[in-house]
């Protein structure tokens, strides 16, 4: 039972860390930098390679010409249907929600973070030394952690925990990008301004919930300007109530978002893949 509350503080964690990725948690660069570096043993993501994959994504969100690092994989409604059979499935189980909001966190936590096999080739050695100094940190507390209460006391308290946060954490990354009315666009339409009001959402959460995730939901405002820490987030909105109407997203409503799985570039909209299979096949 002690594994839900300590998920959610370690989500509240990755907050603080995301803040100190871009530079805003802290007035002086070098404490975010290791600030995020000792959160990031706790919550396993290597700071340094998140903070330059989550800054590319903040440069390319909502461009359909530059999608593939730090985000939800996507594909347009054209893009869907002129795949194989065997493409077509491969993307649909991906889009599973046993699989985005399941197996797709263990994944991405317990595996991908351990090794950026693939992962910003032009990069050099930053993703290994960043992956390979964290993993090092992670196994040096398991170990103790494991000599203090047996193997395993650990994985039955450890693994749940850090499988929790991982989950809550894909499921706020996801909302925040795919819903309904979000914003994609090819290189000659996008807008940096108009990618982060209309294609980061304003998850608006209950007053406990914005708490516990250190109001990311607030992430349209985010995605406007990174630079403003979480904690003054809310302070944006009251001071600009107009933001409050902008990319909504009750908790309720989020939970439609789960069946969106393509771009229809001719509605400018997410939809379903039963909503793709009524539209004529030429779309």
């Amino acid at each position: 039972m002690l594994a839900v509350p300590a998920g959610v503080f370690l989500v509240r964690l990755f907050m603080i860390q995301h803040d100190c990725g871009h530079g805003s948690f802290f007035a002086r660069q070098w404490m975010n930098d290791w600030v995020g570096r000792a959160l990031g043993v706790l919550t396993m993501t290597p700071y340094d390679f998140w903070r330059r994959t989550h800054a590319i994504h903040h440069a390319t969100s909502g461009n359909l010409d530059k999608r593939g690092i730090g985000d939800v994989n996507t594909l347009t409604l054209r893009e869907y249907n002129a795949l194989t059979a065997w493409g077509r499935l491969k993307y649909r189980t991906y889009r599973h929600p046993i699989v985005m909001f399941g197996i797709g966190p263990a994944y991405l936590f317990l595996l991908q973070h351990r090794l950026p096999v693939g992962l910003m080739v032009n990069a050099g050695w930053t993703p290994w030394i960043s992956t390979q100094a964290t993993n090092a940190a992670v196994a040096i507390i398991a170990a103790g952690l494991i000599w203090l209460i047996g193997v395993q006391a650990f994985f039955l308290v450890h693994l749940p925990i850090i499988l929790i946060a991982a989950t809550i954490g894909v499921w706020l990354f996801y909302v925040q990008h795919q819903f309904e009315d979000t914003f994609w666009s090819r290189q000659s339409g996008w807008s940096f301004h108009e990618a982060a009001l209309q294609g980061s959402s304003y998850y608006d959460l209950p007053g406990v919930l914005r708490w516990l995730t250190a109001n990311i939901g607030i992430h349209h405002v985010h995605h406007m300007s990174a630079r403003i820490p979480y904690y003054r987030l809310g302070d944006v909105l009251r001071d600009n109530p107009a933001l409050k109407n902008v990319s909504r997203l009750t908790l309720m409503e989020s939970l439609r978002c789960v069946r969106l799985a393509l771009w229809d570039e001719d509605q400018l909209k997410m939809i379903s893949f039963r909503e793709a299979k009524s539209l004529p096949a030429a779309a």
